[in-house]
């Protein structure tokens, strides 16, 4: 499961950027064919975040639809599976969206001063 991997990668680098404040939310982009499984990676966010200033944040996963364009015969679809075929039966496709892994924004607890 490489999402663990994945999800500590996530966690550090929150940490790192935040200098240890503490974090109440994660917001994340997760593409349809990006190959990450989002419910893995939920499963593995509270596991690694215990512990570190992320501990507790709510994890909030956009996941926008994949969409292809087809080199054969120039069509453009959606896309919900790493497999992407066109309607033509092509498989020389490029894939425009919904490949990205990205942490979208960051919610830190407010100071009390």
């Amino acid at each position: 499961m490489h999402e663990l991997a994945i999800t500590q990668s996530i966690v550090e680098m929150i940490v790192e950027r935040t200098d240890g404040a503490s974090v109440t939310a994660v917001h994340l982009r997760i593409g349809k064919v990006s190959g990450v499984v989002p419910d893995a990676l939920r499963f593995c966010f509270d596991l690694v975040a215990d512990g570190t200033p992320v501990q507790g944040a709510r994890l909030e996963i956009d996941e926008p639809p994949g969409r292809a364009c087809c080199r054969a015969c120039g069509a453009t679809f959606s896309v919900d599976d790493l497999v992407v075929l066109c309607a033509c039966g092509s498989a020389d496709v490029e894939v425009l969206g919904g490949d990205e892994l990205l942490v979208s924004a960051v919610e830190l607890a407010e100071e009390v001063a």
